[in-house]
């Protein structure tokens, strides 16, 4: 034992020296190659310095031109050139390693360029390069070098397009000087994307040996990265994991929970996420590549991400998107409808006005794909609501339920259902033709009234009489309160206040309707 203690204490001073000697040639080196280099970066190869290792991967200069290297050592190159580009630099300032980051810019376009030309070229052609699993590797390393980083916390009272107390009801920002924030390392950023989207897509790319290295973890912290305040990082984002899920069919359902994952945390924990618009267009593209019959886990999807994301505030962020998934799901599968219409039931803005009129604007495409069967399942629970809203003071509200009856399909639905739906309608609106503030609600009220009257006259009146008879009984049980509430003022008016005795005051006369 001792003698193997002792055999390894020379070893190892005569390897930190070795080590030392050379860190100390490399300084050296480094130093010469600083003097004797111009400093333009013009004519002669870019100049190298301490920041960049001046180790060579594979034994193969990084800075080496890929054409002037034999196919059979351009692997090498690759590997040595992605290397040099895992270093990572200060874009706050601009002054700062400037030399540096021009290599690394230069560096990252030759290796987009490399990949492209790899992929544009037949596998049986010559210039044809599989990449080998060692290139992959240091892809997938350079890559989370480069990107993979922790965003600084939401500084705006808005907290980004979460839909904060700085945005109005419709999730748009209230403040004007808010402006995206654009992250100062893009120029560089931009090319590291266009590298991996490119490499994603190569054929020269074997995707069962390319999946060990672009795993779950790798995945996960790509999906991190869609919280991003740079609009173009969020861009670039969503066409790589588009790309990356047609690609890796192995990872396909890991990729939809952990998407859902990230709506979960959205919609019931912090309503503070940027890339949601981003993640649900993926989802789009996704969804319209199910197979029929929908699978049980794609319709539990549908009822417990899709319908509740309707519910943040900042939903206008992401309606357009959010709309179009929901609608690819009915078009899927029509017997969806009625469980959609619910869900939207449930989770109706009645105190954002704005929202309430994207909901109408949601149902009204709905309706317009429903068959018969749905519509009959959901029409008295959704004809209530639109009756409510044709009542809403909010003219916009209202005059968005009006324009129900300018689609063509809607009416034939009512019409076929009058029965059931005009009873429900026509109290809202007699009470708009009679006091409703807004001309432009006034009339169109008027209009529906008289479409109902020319669809069923005898139904038309048969609602009149009942609705006068109703309005006479609510006529009088508000003489009758009032009477009472008259008798007990008296009452109390004629008691004499002594201590703690409560006076009783005339109570707010309040109605809501709805």
């Amino acid at each position: 034992m001792l003698k193997q203690i002792w055999s390894k204490i020379p070893r190892k001073s005569s390897k930190s020296e070795s080590a030392e000697s050379t860190r100390n040639n490399d300084r050296n080196s480094n130093n010469s190659a600083r003097n004797t280099q111009p400093q333009s970066n013009g004519g002669g190869g870019p100049k190298r310095t301490a920041v960049f290792p001046a180790s060579v991967v594979a034994g193969i200069e990084p800075l080496v031109p890929f054409k002037d290297v034999p196919n059979s050592e351009k692997m090498n190159l690759f590997v040595s050139k992605v290397s040099l580009c895992c270093v990572n630099f200060d874009f706050t300032d601009h002054t700062k390693n400037s030399v540096e980051k021009d290599v690394k810019r230069r560096t990252l376009m030759e290796l987009v360029d490399f990949v492209s030309s790899s992929s544009a070229s037949s596998p049986s052609s010559s210039a044809s390069i599989r990449f080998t699993e060692p290139a992959i590797l240091a892809l997938c390393r350079m890559c989370a070098a480069n990107l993979f980083r922790v965003f600084p916390p939401h500084y705006r009272s808005n907290g980004g397009s979460s839909g904060g107390d700085g945005n109005d009801s419709s999730g748009n920002n209230n403040n004007d000087d808010d402006e995206p924030m654009f992250d100062p390392a893009w120029p560089h950023l931009h090319l590291v994307y266009d590298l991996l989207l490119k490499f994603i897509t190569s054929s020269c790319v074997d995707a069962k040996v390319a999946k060990k290295y672009i795993d779950h973890s790798f995945l996960l912290r790509l999906l991190e990265l869609f919280d991003s305040e740079d609009p173009r990082e969020r861009d670039c984002l969503k066409t790589i994991l588009h790309r990356a899920y047609g690609k890796f069919m192995v990872h396909r359902p890991f990729i939809r929970k952990a998407i859902n994952n990230i709506f979960y945390r959205f919609v019931f924990e912090t309503e503070k996420h940027n890339g949601i618009a981003e993640l649900l267009e993926v989802f789009g593209s996704v969804i319209s590549g199910f197979a029929l019959p929908l699978k049980e886990e794609h319709k539990i999807f549908l009822w417990r991400v899709l319908v509740p994301l309707h519910k943040p505030k900042s939903v206008g962020i992401y309606f357009h998107q959010l709309s179009y998934c929901v609608m690819q799901f009915i078009e899927k599968e029509p017997k969806l409808t009625s469980t959609v219409i619910r869900g939207l039931l449930k989770y109706w803005p009645v105190t954002n006005s704005q929202k309430e009129v994207m909901f109408l604007g949601e149902i009204e495409e709905i309706l317009d794909a429903i068959n018969m069967v749905e519509f009959q399942k959901v029409m008295v629970p959704l004809f209530w609501r639109i009756g409510c809203c044709i009542n809403s003071f909010h003219f916009q509200v209202a005059e968005r339920a009006l324009f129900f009856w300018n689609n063509d399909n809607i009416v034939n639905l009512i019409a076929h259902n009058r029965q059931v739906i005009v009873p429900i309608i026509f109290p809202a609106l007699e009470r708009n033709a009679k006091s409703h503030w807004n001309p432009a609600v006034l009339n169109l009220s008027l209009n529906v009234r008289k479409m109902f009257m020319e669809m069923d006259d005898e139904l038309f009146l048969s609602c009149h009489s009942h609705f006068e008879e109703e309005e006479a009984k609510v006529i009088l049980a508000a003489e009758k309160r009032k009477e009472a509430w008259e008798l007990l003022e008296n009452a109390a008016s004629l008691q004499p206040i002594t201590g703690n005795t409560a006076v009783l005051v005339t109570p707010l006369a309040t109605s809501i309707a709805c």
